[in-house]
């Protein structure tokens, strides 16, 4: 890790770790004197646990190691390091934007998600660890599709539909996986998104994966796109919103820097994913199935509202990680 020797000494008033703290007015940005990493975290820690931060010591480290162009591990290992006044300025300007609630993903521009790094900022939402869950849900269903009916070279490709796509993090995680699994060239995907904005951030991070052949991109609200899908859809896949509005001033500070049109769901948080299921007979591929994430609490409520506006299909409830429902999968009765 290449930093450079202090330039000045350090005047900061002492902080609870025994470090050196600087004096400022509530919401005042870090005095810009060079500094030693791990005085650096102390002091660091100390602001943002006053700010509210519940992930302080993390959020200090990703973001100094944002600046430094270095992961984590390399600030333990080189804790007397020093950083640079231009280094200290830039780390003062993201560690402001945190105490102010702004999420680390949007300061640095970057959330890895499973396994990928995904481009993100506040025109889409930042992607959730839990949306892993669809992710491996999917691959599942394609995975099993392909190896039990496989593609040869004159059939269409297996496609995919992602509703909402936000950022693109769903797709590309499918697609990254699939090309590691050597099924990359067999799998196509159609993404659209209600906001334009939010699909050209797709965009830029589909093509700096390398994977825009295989993708088309649409706009419009949930099924009623343009361009339309170019075939039969035999998976769709939708992280939709579905935050109850009551619960939405209840949520961090960091996410109201995130679209509210991503996050609230109405009423009971299943407005939209009423919506998308109504729409559903007739729009996809006779065997395909469909993936929704919901809230850990709204298992039941989606089975009742899956009962009413689709009879006849099957409806499954898969956990995360934590045992939690995650993901319904959505399938009519003869598939």
């Amino acid at each position: 890790m290449r930093l450079s020797r202090p330039t000045r000494p350090i005047g900061w008033p002492r902080s609870r770790h025994g470090r050196s703290q600087p004096t400022r007015r509530p919401g005042a940005a870090m005095e810009t004197r060079a500094q030693r990493v791990s005085e650096l975290l102390d002091e660091t820690t100390d602001r943002l646990e006053a700010s509210g931060s519940e992930t302080a010591r993390l959020d200090a480290e990703v973001l100094l190691g944002h600046v430094l162009g270095v992961d984590r591990s390399a600030l333990i290992a080189h804790p007397e390091a020093a950083l640079s006044t231009g280094q200290l300025e830039r780390y003062a300007s993201d560690v402001a934007r945190r105490e102010a609630g702004e999420p680390v993903a949007y300061i640095r521009g970057i959330k890895e998600f499973y396994g990928t790094a995904i481009s993100v900022d506040p025109r889409a939402l930042i992607p959730r660890p839990e949306t892993e869950t669809l992710v491996e849900v999917a691959l599942a269903r394609i995975t099993d599709a392909l190896t039990g009916a496989p593609h040869d070279s004159g059939s269409e490709p297996y496609l995919v539909w992602d509703v909402g796509t936000g950022s693109g993090a769903i797709p590309i995680a499918l697609g990254m996986e699939l090309r590691r699994r050597r099924y990359g060239e067999a799998v196509h995907y159609f993404v659209s998104d209600v906001s334009g904005e939010a699909r050209d951030l797709a965009t830029i991070n589909v093509v700096s994966h390398g994977l825009a052949h295989l993708f088309i991109f649409a706009e419009g609200d949930l099924l009623d796109v343009a361009p339309t899908p170019p075939r039969p859809v035999d998976l769709l896949v939708a992280n939709l919103p579905y935050i109850p509005s009551a619960n939405m001033p209840g949520l961090p500070v960091a996410a109201s820097y995130e679209p509210i049109g991503a996050l609230d769901g109405g009423p009971d948080g299943l407005d939209v994913i009423r919506r998308l299921m109504a729409a559903l007979p007739g729009a996809l591929a006779p065997a395909a199935a469909v993936l929704l994430e919901i809230g850990g609490d709204q298992d039941e409520l989606v089975a009742v509202a899956a009962a009413e506006l689709l009879p006849d299909w099957i409806c499954t409830v898969h956990q995360d990680l934590s045992g939690s429902p995650r993901v319904v999968e959505l399938r009519p009765t003869d598939a």
